[in-house]
């Protein structure tokens, strides 16, 4: 597991249930005690018992808590694993491939049979962490990362191989096509009658891990999407695999995400290639759609273990010479377009990706005239959503969930009320019926407080003292110098970091459209060619700054590339988790070898 995870880190932490017999374990002894000593209460001194005292292996050993500790279980997922991984493969030179494979009789032999082709995916919540960290826009701090990954001054000057990463890309483009599908599955939810109500969100994995250990319930309310991350990579590996001619075992996928429970995801046995490879592949086990995770300040610990400074990085895109073109081109239009202003992101839409926003602005575009009634609950990190018709009609409810302890009082309400017999059962019956959170069509749920940008992987404020630019003369406005890890000092810090999320530098985007134009270097992940956003004569259905018609018309394309439905790229399935707490563990196997058994499953697991 990395160094830097801590309890300081358990933004999203719940206590430990019931059934966790540790604390009765390490309960103290009061050995002093004279049994047959009589005294007065005046006399007997408070005593101030030690606390409980429960370590990863604990958790681990068992199911019966739930907290992000658990990434323990995917210790492997460093950015030791990262530079391991990059020191022990050489990258795949794609040139050399498609000479070789082309039968080319220029001296180009086969290539290296353990070379990797390495590609990585950014969360925007990463960005926005490391454009508070150095005083700088999102949009540079994308530039920033792209060049420390792939560019000729980052990861490939180091190591073994000078291996470097040859594509980036943005989970907000596969978020778009989240987004899309959401609407969708809510609209045939509210359709099915049979189906249960609410639809709850499914991208938050310590959400996910939680429903599934303890309240199973919950499991089929659950959104069937994958999250962008799991969608960015089973795109990837799939399109890879299919138009390089490769396993994709020989592709490496690297996520910079907010957060320590992704790692848990990753390790989830239904996002391997098992559920869209050809079955005529050589088998080599389920092969993970997202190879590795690590979070902001796990990126911060890779660029110091390779001697490299962020801040001396260029903030502008990387050169036509450090890029490869992404081998399909019409998914590249979609991955990589052409850079352009963007509009700001909305607050409304929240910091975790907008899936509540984007369900109700699809319904309000079939609602002329409706409008959105936000409604606060006990605290910020809850609030109800109503969409109103014109003639002020509710036409669907919402609600938005942040938070462990708020999500605990939706869990509550969703729980199925118990039947009473007894004499005015039915109106108490329905009563209860009334409050079980039923009259929501979709909640969106997240486990952190203030959402994703307040990840538990994301960079403090002390973090960022550490590494404050020291070269371009950046103001970082009193938020991070000489800070202390206070909850005030924090609350600003958060505050820094949305608004790095939230806004964009319309100057510098304009500076970024015009530089070296002509030489295709305004891409958003430059990774891929220059296109221009012309996808042909489709009709555009424009919600919420989405083009819904380009975002089917990319899924269709996909699934017809690589001959796998889209039902089968796109979504998942949940399981309920038993405990294991008090039943027989395995003969001769102690916790440490038993946790590291599942650490090392194929395909992971909780």
């Amino acid at each position: 597991m990395s160094a830097i995870l801590s309890a300081d880190d358990l933004n999203d932490f719940i206590s430990p249930g019931v059934a966790c017999i540790k604390p009765i374990e390490t309960l103290p002894k009061d050995d002093n005690s004279n049994p047959y000593e009589v005294t007065t209460e005046d006399k007997v001194q408070a005593s101030n018992p030690a606390p409980a005292s429960i370590s990863l292996t604990d958790c681990l050993a068992c199911s019966g808590c739930v907290t992000s500790a658990e990434a323990v279980l995917v210790s492997l997922q460093s950015h030791t694993e990262v530079l391991n991984t990059l020191d022990s493969f050489p990258s795949l030179d794609l040139n050399h491939l498609k000479a070789y494979q082309d039968g080319l009789s220029n001296g180009h032999g086969a290539p290296p049979a353990d070379a990797k082709v390495f590609v990585a995916s950014i969360a925007p919540q990463v960005r926005a962490s490391i454009a508070a960290t150095f005083g700088i826009s999102e949009t540079k701090a994308g530039f920033m990362i792209e060049q420390f990954l792939s560019g000729s001054q980052g990861l490939r000057i180091g190591g073994q191989q000078n291996s470097g990463f040859t594509y980036i890309v943005d989970t907000n483009k596969m978020r778009e096509a989240c987004l899309v599908l959401g609407a969708e599955e809510v609209a045939s939810a509210l359709a099915d009658k049979s189906k249960p109500k609410p639809v709850l969100t499914s991208a938050c994995p310590g959400w996910i891990c939680y429903a599934e250990k303890t309240h199973p319930h919950i499991l089929p309310h659950l959104s069937a999407l994958k999250s962008p991350q799991a969608l960015s990579g089973t795109l990837l590996k799939s399109v890879l695999s299919k138009t390089l001619d490769i396993h994709p075992s020989q592709i490496w996928h690297l996520a910079i995400m907010p957060c320590f429970d992704k790692k848990l995801e990753a390790s989830r046995q239904e996002l391997t290639d098992q559920s869209w490879a050809s079955p005529d592949l050589p088998g080599q086990g389920p092969i993970r759609d997202v190879d590795c995770v690590i979070t902001s300040r796990e990126l911060l610990s890779l660029a110091s273990a390779r001697g490299i400074e962020l801040s001396s990085l260029p903030l502008s895109p990387l050169s036509a010479a450090d890029r490869i073109p992404f081998p399909d081109s019409k998914l590249s239009k979609f991955l990589f377009p052409k850079r352009r202003p963007r509009e700001e992101q909305s607050a409304a839409a929240g910091s975790s990706g907008g899936y509540l926003y984007h369900v109700l602005r699809s319904f309000q575009t079939s609602h002329p005239g409706s409008t959105i009634s936000v409604q606060r609950g006990r605290n910020a990190d809850v609030a109800d959503y109503t969409l109103i018709s014109e003639d002020g009609r509710p036409i669907m409810k919402c609600a938005r969930y942040y938070g462990f302890r708020n999500i605990q009082n939706l869990v509550r309400k969703l729980k199925p009320a118990r039947q009473s017999k007894l004499p005015g059962a039915a109106r108490r019956n329905a009563a209860a019926a009334a409050n079980t959170g039923s009259e929501y069509a979709y909640v969106e749920v997240m486990a952190c407080p203030g959402g994703c940008t307040n990840g538990g992987g994301q960079i403090k404020v002390e973090d960022a003292a550490n590494v404050l630019p020291a070269t371009r003369g950046e103001t970082t406005e009193g938020v991070v110098a000489g800070s202390t890890a206070t909850p005030q000092a924090q609350k600003e810090w958060l505050a820094r970091v949305d608004e790095a999320y939230y806004s964009a530098d319309s100057s510098e985007e304009e500076m970024t459209n015009g530089h070296k134009e002509e030489e295709g270097e305004d891409v958003v992940m430059t990774n891929g060619d220059a296109h221009d956003d012309d996808h042909g004569s489709q009709p555009s259905t424009m919600v919420n700054g989405i083009n819904v018609s380009q975002v089917q018309s990319m899924l269709a394309y996909w699934a017809d590339l690589v001959q796998v439905p889209v039902q089968t790229l796109a979504y998942t399935t949940y399981r309920q988790v038993e405990s294991d707490v008090g039943k027989t563990k395995a003969k001769n196997m102690n916790d440490t070898e038993r946790i590291a058994q599942i650490a090392g499953m194929s395909g992971g697991g909780w």
